[in-house]
């Protein structure tokens, strides 16, 4: 059964909202993906329940819940070190 995606704030949809046209269709996969692998090979995890992919310059942080099958995406922007913050 497939994960489900939210977010906790409405400052991950700001980021998103404010993706450059050319990377938004690619984050938007990305973060489609993981309904069906939460945990794919090419995330890296930055602690406890939290991961991180890339997306070209940019990076998906969010958490797993697996009790409730569902992905929380918590921050989504360009790297640099506000990202981790």
């Amino acid at each position: 059964m497939p994960y489900r995606v939210s977010n906790r704030s409405r400052r991950v949809d700001r980021e998103i909202a404010a993706l450059p046209p050319y990377i938004y269709p690619r984050i938007q996969e990305a973060i489609r993906l993981l309904t069906r692998e939460p945990r794919p090979l090419h995330c890296v995890k930055i602690d406890g329940d939290s991961y991180r992919i890339r997306v070209g310059r940019y990076r998906v942080i969010y958490e797993v819940d697996d009790a409730a099958q569902e992905v929380i995406i918590t921050h989504v922007a360009i790297r640099n070190e506000s990202t981790y913050r």
